[in-house]
């Protein structure tokens, strides 16, 4: 018998080996390799603080962003041409049923909150606002003549002022398309009548000041209404966690690599504790990790 057990072990480790023969090899890892994605442009100082960490802990790994307004992400993403997108909604219905007929398997996963800045020239009376001024302002109808100014014609700040904002209404036609949020913010210091969307992070003071966590002086950032409780927010990173500021909104990847790529491994280092810990210092607001909010009273005696 011990004839047949040393054939039928035989038989099993040739059928092993002839597995690992044919098993699909993959020219990327979680930790290596080289690949291409497309990026929101609005995100681009985030990403790249990410990357640089990214780099420094997979040297074998080259992840190259394009950044794009968002509806040319979701071009790539369809077309194959990026694996992992970055951008500010998940897939439609829609999406999801044309993805199985594109040979996509898409998971996604929000990794921070975020929120649109609203800024108006340094001039401007406008500091706060309620729904209805920023729907006038939107649609061209306010009391008061403005030139609106957003980054892109089609980024993701223009889709959410128009579904959640306007609510599937057009846009006025004093509204206008610059080449990027900081051309956007150029633009209405140097406007009177100008007012313009911006993702958060471009409003908040350069890291390496002493003013670090305050709003940027060029402009003026505008406190928008809440409509729940009828108070006036900015977009501070707490508001944001809260909800209270009204333009708030959330940064998702959309990976489509059936195997644990390098995409994967990318996605997995936004959602790990370091990635969390760069969109904290950046101001968003982490959703990986459990952050606790507390109520500070100032003694101002």
């Amino acid at each position: 018998m011990d004839w047949l057990k040393n054939m039928v072990l035989c038989a099993l480790a040739s059928v092993t080996i002839l597995s690992c023969d044919n098993a699909p090899k993959h020219p990327d890892s979680v930790g290596r390799g080289a690949i291409d994605i497309s990026a929101d442009e609005t995100y681009q100082p985030i990403i790249e603080e990410q990357l640089k960490v990214f780099d420094s802990s997979f040297p074998e790994a080259k992840i190259t962003v394009h950044y794009k307004p968002e509806a040319e992400c979701f071009k790539d993403y369809f077309a194959h041409k990026a694996r992992i997108i970055l951008v500010t909604r998940e897939l439609s219905k829609a999406e999801k049923d044309a993805c199985e007929s594109n040979q996509l398997f898409p998971f996604s996963e929000a990794l921070a909150g975020d929120g649109i800045a609203v800024v108006v020239n340094n001039k401007s009376t406008d500091t706060t606002l309620d729904v209805n001024a920023l729907n006038g302002i939107l649609s061209g109808v306010y009391k008061k003549k403005y030139t609106v100014v957003f980054d892109n014609q089609s980024s993701s700040t223009v889709r959410y002022i128009t579904d959640s904002v306007l609510k599937g209404n057009k846009l006025g036609g004093n509204v206008f398309a610059a080449k990027g949020n900081k051309e956007v913010i150029d633009y209405v210091s140097k406007n009177p009548e100008a007012i313009g969307f911006v993702g958060m992070n471009y409003v908040y003071a350069n890291e390496d000041t002493s003013q670090s966590g305050t709003f940027i002086q060029t402009v003026k950032v505008v406190a928008l209404e809440n409509e729940k409780d009828r108070q006036f927010y900015k977009p501070y990173q707490a508001y944001i966690a809260l909800k209270s500021y009204p333009l708030t909104r959330k940064l998702y990847y959309i990976n489509s690599e059936s195997y644990h790529g390098l995409g994967t491994g990318f996605a997995n280092f936004l959602g790990s504790y370091r990635g969390q810990l760069i969109f904290l210092h950046a101001h968003f607001f982490p959703l990986k990790e459990q952050i606790t909010i507390r109520e500070a009273k100032i003694n101002n005696q």
